[in-house]
């Protein structure tokens, strides 16, 4: 780890697939002494040593506990969040101000999830939003920041309790027979992206690395260096 002494984490997000795995590898760290995690419902995830759950408002963000280190795996989808504003309220406004209030408790390192193909001058109007969260975010005085842009994630979302998305559906059927897509758009576990994350942001004391999927895959099976763009 970059760091000497244990750090004090936040994660928003937790509920989702890469946030979850980002909850375990966490706790199980011991350069993680502590987790805040920010969540909708108190009972969202058990108890355990050293996690503290924090429900989401806006007095909880300006009221964070101190802090070293935050992960926002926070996303939805137009047709969860039922319009394009009300996915731009989630996937820009929300990312921004939960980085913003992590920034102003005293987190130096920050580590987004978001999106292959983000872009802020893309006419996908998803991934034109990405871009502009990744933006954002680089704006705020973090010394660190690390930036994940997965392809299609795999994982179990019904263990987590949410309905999957029908591509992710058709992704984990076709399993292996995807391994033929180029590294780039080929659907990746979000174990492999949690892992990528967490080693970007301790590796380096400073500045701004984006991790491609590609190069998270390659961290996975080789266990080295997720390459940035």
């Amino acid at each position: 780890m970059g760091s000497s002494s244990p750090r004090r984490a936040l994660i928003a997000g937790a509920t989702g697939l890469v946030g979850r795995e980002l909850v375990e590898r966490l706790l199980a760290d011991p350069a993680c002494r502590s987790l805040t995690v920010l969540v909708r419902r108190l009972d969202a995830l058990p108890p355990r040593p050293k996690l503290a759950l924090v429900e989401l408002s806006d007095a909880a963000l300006a009221s964070l506990p101190a802090l070293d280190d935050v992960y926002v795996a926070l996303g939805t989808t137009i047709a969860v969040a039922g319009s394009e504003a009300a996915f731009r309220a989630v996937d820009l406004d929300l990312v921004v101000a939960v980085a913003r209030a992590a920034r102003a408790a005293g987190a130096t390192r920050l580590a987004l999830v978001s999106a292959h193909g983000a872009d802020t001058r893309s006419r996908i109007f998803y991934n034109r939003v990405k871009g502009e969260a990744e933006a954002a975010v680089r704006t705020l005085g973090f010394e660190r920041v690390a930036i994940a842009r997965p392809s299609l994630l795999l994982g179990h979302r019904e263990r987590l309790g949410q309905p999957p998305r029908p591509i992710e559906r058709l992704a984990m059927r076709l399993g292996p027979l995807l391994g033929v897509l180029p590294a780039s758009v080929r659907p990746i576990a979000a174990g492999a992206v949690a892992a990528a994350l967490v080693d970007a942001l301790h590796r380096a004391p400073s500045g701004v690395e984006v991790l491609t999927s590609a190069g998270m895959q390659s961290f996975a099976r080789a266990g080295h260096r997720a390459p940035a763009e």
